[in-house]
């Protein structure tokens, strides 16, 4: 089983490969974001997504106070004081992050998005090194310039670049950049709060308290502003359920798990790889073209999350 403890090098490098997967997922659920945003939606969408993720959490949780989940239970978990407080930090936090994510990608090419949000890989250790005075190391360094090197080179014009959205008010564009740039701070707060925090409680219980608290503030704010009706479209609903069962429900879930035992910044480089990935599916759902340089890009993000990875092999004193 994955979730089986062995030594610490192998624990790390399971959560390590979670995490990859995480990237994956959350690469292609790009393409149901931007089935909402075409659609004009954005707090409506998140919180239909997270209040049905939280749901088919419920059935996976343990079902007694005292009866921690097989997903946790061979976890060194504290007892739940305080983790009421930390899942509404964390959920609003989250809230605020999707957010700013989805009413960006209103006006922001969703290449542009992706490259903007992928800057919390950046902004994640100089956090911990003001918060908690973790110096980043040199290879975090290098490897945060790397991934940003990466999705620059993503983000440029493809082949395929003449869209529909090209032809965008560029005030709009700035505004749409804007809003992904300030969510781009967010996350990094989201890494560090569950890489700092939420390691403390039990990961199923947590999840799914942030996701109900997102989903609650997504839907009371898109109730005034949005229009019910338009959740009925066949395309939106399929994409709430791919975002709200793989996305957020395995996706999220699977990020608390693979933060206790993977640093933040690594976490941020790892799951910065779904810009490539959103890239890839949009290559092989749209068919949308990669140029050479975009391909380039796709190469130097992954030699980051390696070159991140490389710390584990280095030898350290005993704890």
């Amino acid at each position: 089983m994955i979730f089986h403890f062995g030594s610490p090098l192998k624990t790390r490098l399971k959560a390590d490969l979670l995490l990859f997967g995480v990237a994956l997922i959350w690469g292609a659920a790009f393409i149901a974001q931007g089935i909402a945003a075409a659609a004009r939606l954005a707090f409506l969408f998140n919180g239909a997504s997270f209040l049905l993720a939280a749901l088919v959490l419920l059935p996976f949780m343990p079902r007694t106070p005292g009866r921690r989940s097989a997903f946790a239970a061979s976890l060194p978990l504290r007892r739940p004081k305080g983790m009421a407080l930390w899942i509404v930090a964390a959920g609003t936090i989250l809230f605020a992050a999707t957010a700013l994510q989805q009413v960006g990608l209103l006006n922001a090419r969703i290449a542009d998005a992706g490259f903007l949000t992928s800057l919390y890989a950046v902004i994640t250790p100089f956090l911990l090194w003001l918060g908690f005075r973790e110096r980043p190391k040199v290879l975090d360094l290098v490897a945060v310039l790397l991934a940003v090197c990466g999705a620059w080179f993503l983000a440029s014009p493809g082949s395929s670049a003449a869209g529909a959205r090209v032809a965008l008010d560029p005030r709009s564009l700035i505004l749409g950049d804007g809003l992904e740039i300030i969510g781009a701070f967010f996350w990094a707060l989201h890494f560090v709060v569950l890489g700092k925090f939420a390691i403390r409680f039990e990961p199923l219980r947590f999840a799914c308290g942030q996701f109900l608290v997102t989903g609650i503030l997504n839907l009371v704010v898109g109730l005034f502003v949005e229009p019910v009706a338009s959740l009925a479209a066949p395309a939106l609903v399929g994409a709430i359920v791919f975002r709200a069962t793989l996305s957020i429900g395995l996706g999220y879930t699977l990020q608390v798990w693979g933060q206790r035992h993977t640093p933040p910044t690594d976490a941020a480089l790892i799951l910065g790889l779904e810009a490539v990935f959103a890239a890839l599916a949009a290559w092989l759902i749209l068919g949308q073209g990669l140029a050479i340089w975009q391909l380039a890009g796709c190469a130097l993000i992954f030699a980051s999350v390696l070159l991140a990875q490389a710390k584990q092999f280095e030898k350290r004193k005993p704890a």
